[in-house]
């Protein structure tokens, strides 16, 4: 892929030059401001839509007036307000949703003519997107098909379901429509097999429970999700967990899901007061537990830089074959970052108990 090809939504290097040249602009991004959303500046909203960009790409973009709200070109320090109406547009066309092959390495569990299931490593994006156009599990799996001769149109059938950027372990991916709709079917009447692990702030209370709470869109921060009570927003969300080691200031959790809501595990135990360890995006990446010593703050941070990522692991996957209708269930060993981070914290409890 050149690097034109992979530029993300804000990178047209020809942009801020349009206004001079009256080059023909093209509409990358058209959306309106949710009713709830509270006045933030447009080059930070923007941001929550385009992940991987920068807030100075988009203010680039902005001060080349290609930000319009409301039929007006506006400055990076608008105020988006609900209702707002928002355009984007670059000298280039949006780039097609041709899925590319690449050839990266990807560990996979089992194939056979009507599915497969990999086991993704941390940091690997599942589907591409804006700001994602490479690198992702479908390029490698498009590579993949290819080198064995199999034609497999991944933009419209194969994933069956998919799991955060930051999180590793199992996924099963369909090779053809009728695979496609019978796994389906089984994810959305939640007859899959499927536990994870992480690891999250505190020591949970229980040995065994159950979180319940609507989860939607934060009111507030947009990139993340929230948990509602009294129904008033979002879907109804069931998790139960059950504690398979203490580490004193962390919990290393198994859950199993009754429904699957974005981000549900992220957001619930967000919700009682264990964030996961190291989750950036709801503010686990700082010390949430623990002692105001320098020695401990040092050791958290050294597990932090061995495992530079939110602790959630997809551990277990079960189903029923397409075809053949027996299920097959597979398990994936905890990575090496949360191992690592395991016996880290083991040894550091063992020499200060």
């Amino acid at each position: 892929m050149s690097e034109e090809e992979n530029k993300d939504l804000f990178e047209d290097v020809d942009a801020i030059e349009i206004a001079d040249e009256g080059k023909d602009l093209y509409e990358h991004l058209n959306l309106i401001v949710d009713k709830k959303q509270e006045p933030l500046r447009i080059d930070k909203y923007l941001l929550l839509f385009r992940q991987n960009s920068t807030r100075n790409k988009i203010s680039q973009t902005c001060r080349a007036g290609n930000v319009i709200v409301n039929g007006k070109a506006v400055k990076q320090n608008y105020r988006v307000k609900p209702g707002d109406q928002i355009s984007v547009l670059l000298t280039h066309p949006p780039r097609e949703n041709v899925i590319i092959p690449e050839d990266i390495p990807i560990h996979i569990v089992y194939e056979d003519q009507d599915l497969i299931v990999v086991d993704k490593e941390p940091g690997m994006v599942v589907h591409p997107g804006f700001g994602n156009w490479s690198g992702t599990l479908v390029n490698a799996l498009a590579y993949h098909f290819e080198q064995n001769g199999e034609k497999s149109d991944l933009d419209r059938v194969g994933l069956v379901h998919r799991i955060d950027k930051d999180t590793s372990g199992l996924l099963v991916i369909a090779k053809n429509e009728y695979a496609l709709s019978f796994l389906a079917k089984q994810f959305f009447e939640r007859t899959t097999k499927r536990l994870y692990w992480a690891f999250v702030w505190g020591n949970v209370e229980q040995n065994e429970g159950t979180i319940e709470g609507h989860i939607g869109r934060h009111l507030k921060n947009r990139m993340q999700m929230a948990v509602y009570e009294d129904g008033s927003h979002g879907k109804h969300a069931v998790t139960h967990y059950k504690v398979l080691e203490r580490f004193r200031y962390m919990t290393w959790v198994q859950c199993k899901l009754e429904t699957g809501r974005t981000h549900q595990i992220r957001a619930h135990f967000k919700h009682i007061g264990h964030t996961l360890f190291n989750d950036e995006r709801y503010e686990g990446h700082t010390i949430l537990r623990g002692i105001n010593l320098p020695k401990y703050k040092k050791f958290v941070q050294n597990i932090f830089d061995i495992l530079p990522r939110h602790a959630l692991h997809a551990h277990t996957l079960g189903f029923i074959h397409p075809t053949t209708k027996q299920e097959m269930y597979f398990e994936s060993p905890m990575p090496q970052d949360m191992t690592t981070a395991i016996e880290k914290w083991r040894s550091y409890l063992s020499h200060n108990a």
